[in-house]
């Protein structure tokens, strides 16, 4: 009985490893992927599920929602997944509490924030200075879009608590239905979300914050420094997979991409993917290059500090490792 014990106990050890090492011998390499929200905001990720880029690399995404970054980076340090999808503040948090192999950028996907203004009436010649006396929904205190839209607010004169109210109580997956449900005047939505509650007549895209608010390292992918050391030939064909992908939305319209990803949006319009995907490019949303720049780093944690979520700075290095980016894109010229 006890050597039957312990067979059991080893097997369930070996097993374990195998699922955070990422390995699947029989369907290849399996990276369990998890997703600040999902949103034709990451496009290049779909293109690269959808386009068969990981399959080349022999690796098959395990795509999960995480539903926020910190619930993304609290599925990163439990073990619960290898890759994370989210804003690199979670990051910074991290390192700043002197955790010992936390979380760290290795590509980043998006350059500004996704999101979209939408009110309950149309604005044409909308200017952020109207917002001054309303109440928009905002999101969860800390998170980057929150943080961004304060920075923006700021930007033109408009103080939370002073001339204009920012709702930071709704949790973000729920700033949409409670937007519906009556409360607020205002609030932000990511796409294809925003153009489909135009589409119902709930609402109005009304302007874009990462237009107004500039570039930074808005999403980016992460893992510790101990699945990135276990698993360097993964992490390179991820890489390779991404690069290619990232490619192809820079070089292709709307709806030759909306057409590639349509199966991670199902019962969404075809038509209503492009135009989406349409108003990210328009803003230069997607970035080009998985190799995070050290001025929108710096630029992300000018609002955090504006925020008030931390005095301090991190330094680059210590969050971001554009060595393994800059190798496979050595590697591919």
């Amino acid at each position: 009985m006890k050597k039957l014990t312990v067979c059991i106990l080893l097997l369930s050890v070996i097993g374990a490893c195998f699922a955070l090492s990422g390995c699947d011998e029989e369907d290849g390499n399996t990276i369990r992927l998890t997703e600040v929200t999902h949103s034709v905001f990451y496009a290049p990720l779909y293109v690269a599920m959808e386009g068969g880029y990981f399959e080349e690399e022999n690796i098959k995404i395990e795509l999960s929602n995480g539903g926020g970054a910190d619930s993304c980076m609290t599925a990163l340090l439990a073990g619960q997944a290898d890759i994370g999808l989210h804003g690199p503040e979670a990051c910074i948090y991290v390192c700043e509490q002197g955790r010992k192999d936390y979380p760290i950028v290795f590509a980043q996907l998006t350059k500004k924030d996704g999101s979209f203004l939408v009110g309950r009436s149309p604005m044409p010649d909308f200017e952020w200075e109207d917002l001054a006396g309303s109440e928009i929904i905002g999101g969860r205190v800390g998170g980057v879009p929150a943080m961004t839209l304060e920075y923006l607010l700021e930007m033109h004169s408009l103080t939370d608590g002073e001339n204009v109210t920012i709702n930071y109580g709704i949790d973000f997956d729920l700033i949409t239905p409670a937007f519906e449900a009556g409360t607020g005047d205002y609030c932000t939505m990511f796409e294809p979300v925003a153009t489909n509650f135009q589409n119902e007549g709930k609402g109005y895209v009304i302007a874009s914050v990462g237009e107004g608010a500039g570039d930074m390292p808005y999403t980016a992918f992460t893992a510790t420094q101990s699945f990135i050391d276990q698993n360097p030939e993964l992490i390179d064909g991820f890489l390779r997979a991404l690069i290619k992908a990232m490619a192809f939305v820079q070089e292709n319209d709307g709806m030759t991409i909306a057409k590639i990803l349509a199966p991670q949006f199902a019962g969404t319009e075809t038509a209503v993917l492009a135009d989406a995907i349409e108003k990210y490019k328009a803003i230069d949303a997607y970035s080009s290059s998985p190799i995070m720049k050290q001025e929108d780093f710096e630029h992300l944690q000018d609002v955090i500090i504006a925020a008030g979520v931390m005095d301090a700075r991190v330094a680059f290095a210590d969050v971001v490792d554009n060595s393994l980016a800059q190798a496979v894109l050595d590697g591919m010229e």
